[in-house]
């Protein structure tokens, strides 16, 4: 047991060194590993299958909101890039340039892509013509790269996992309609299948995307107080189809622009996962994104007929959920520390005496409930416990949040929040971008986004003093 206790040590509390804690879950884990490459990791088997159920929930979301799934290049011409201004001036600092193609220096570099709005703009101009192709609605699955100059496994990198949505619409509404929709799914995934509450609203001018009409956006504050962009949605307006020259001709024969948006989420997701549900003994999972929903763990399977009843277990509850068994020789200590590790969202526990009453132990990872379970009722009882563990997890998230949202009427009410209490501060704000920046300059706090759902926590402009125009949750971010 001293082994199993050493494990658990291993992981640095998280009120003492948040960074830290993080950092080992990351590790310890098994989610990635670190690369050669400054700031890229290597995302192992376990860190990447939860990906790839963040990728079958979202996806299917997309398909029954008519979307396509497309690949673009990975490489952008730098004279491309240069058509949409105020884009490409908001990602020059984080581009990586290829420069030459084996010992030849190209005649044009080429942008290892940071985002593709540029690539769907070219292909949009070639393939709409009428108002009859309209609208496009279209998904990329793929990688970008941006130079950070710091980084942090998932949260991050310059390499990351992502998607993509690009689509163009005939009109300013249709635009609209889209762009609210997939930031109302991304909502209704993140706190459905995350359990990680949000907050909607729009982006400051300011903090807008490069080259977009509007940016809208999902915060979620993590357990430390600090705030995490969980996804975002964007109206292009007609910006990048003047500067791309993607027109239609519609109903009336007459030459229209078309209305863009795009959409994204990324491997951040999962650095989400990690800070707002896990504890100092590892990771904690919800079960929709769990690998493995259930792992059984045979007690003394040296004795006749243990083993033989735990793979008949773990037969017939994986025709229900993602089930595992450990049957390996090492002590059950070790294993059941393995698996709190992990983050498996229940432990199913069976030995000799079990099976002689007909019973199994099942614990939960986010509670540690042991519960005495019949083997005869598992069918039943394992998904309600699942689905149970599953909403208490949302709640617990929002129990947090709510604890640590706090309102300011006055700068040094704000600057002492912060201080002491980190989290969401709810202020008001006049419009004026030179206040939004003043905020930042004393206390280093961004604005987050304009909720949709206003409240009038005040009259005033929480910095100037002036009348305020809305209320802003403000926070300091990842």
């Amino acid at each position: 047991m001293a082994n199993d206790k050493k494990l658990v040590e291993a992981i640095t509390p998280r009120d003492v060194d948040f960074a830290q804690w993080y950092t080992d879950i990351v590790k310890k884990a098994d989610l990635i590993d670190y690369s050669s490459v400054r700031g890229c990791m290597i995302i192992r088997p376990y860190g990447y299958a939860i990906w790839e159920l963040i990728q079958k929930h979202l996806d299917k979301r997309f398909k029954e909101t008519g979307h396509e799934n497309v690949y673009m290049p990975l490489f952008i011409p730098e004279s491309l890039l240069q058509k949409e201004k105020d884009h490409v001036e908001g990602f020059a600092p984080e581009v990586a340039w290829v420069t030459h193609g084996g010992s030849e220096e190209l005649t044009e570099r080429l942008c290892v892509r940071p985002t593709s709005e540029t690539l769907f703009c070219e292909h949009y101009a070639n393939i709409i013509h009428s108002y009859r192709d309209l609208p496009k609605l279209y998904n990329q699955w793929c990688s970008v790269v941006r130079w950070e100059k710091t980084t942090r496994p998932f949260l991050r990198t310059l390499e990351f996992l992502w998607q993509e949505g690009h689509t163009a619409h005939a009109t300013e509404e249709e635009a609209m309609e889209e762009t609210i929709r997939m930031l109302n799914v991304y909502a209704e995934f993140c706190e459905n299948v995350l359990a990680i509450p949000v907050i909607k609203g729009q982006k400051t001018e300011k903090e807008k995307f490069a080259g977009a009409k509007a940016t809208y956006t999902i915060e979620s504050l993590m357990h430390d107080g600090k705030a995490l962009q969980t996804g975002t949605s964007h109206n292009f307006g007609d910006g990048f189809a003047k500067a791309f020259n993607i027109r239609y001709t519609d109903k009336n024969n007459e030459l229209k622009y078309v209305h863009q948006t795009s959409w994204g989420v990324t491997t951040r997701l999962i650095g989400a996962l990690i800070m707002v549900h896990s504890d100092d003994d590892g990771l904690v999972l919800p079960p929709e994104v769990a690998p493995t929903q259930v792992m059984v763990i045979p007690v003394q399977q040296h004795k006749e007929g243990v083993l033989e009843k735990a793979r008949e277990i773990k037969d017939r509850i994986g025709k229900l959920v993602r089930a595992g068994l450990d049957d390996s020789d090492k002590m059950p200590g070790w294993k059941f520390s393995e698996y709190e590790m992990k983050g498996i969202p229940l432990r199913l526990e069976l030995g000799p005496k079990d099976i002689e009453k007909n019973q199994c132990v099942i614990v939960r990872r986010d509670t540690r409930e042991k519960m005495f379970v019949s083997l005869d009722n598992l069918e039943e009882t394992i998904p309600e416990i699942l689905a149970a563990m599953q909403k208490d997890l949302l709640l617990k998230a929002i129990e947090n949040r709510e604890r640590k949202t706090y309102i300011a009427k006055s700068m040094d009410e704000f600057a002492e929040i912060l201080n002491k209490t980190p989290g969401f501060i709810k202020a008001m704000w006049c419009g004026d971008e030179s206040c939004e920046n003043m905020v930042k300059e004393k206390t280093s706090a961004t604005a987050r986004c304009i909720p949709f759902e206003q409240e009038h926590v005040s009259d005033t402009c929480v910095c100037c003093g002036k009348p305020a125009k809305h209320m802003v949750v403000w926070g300091k971010a990842y």
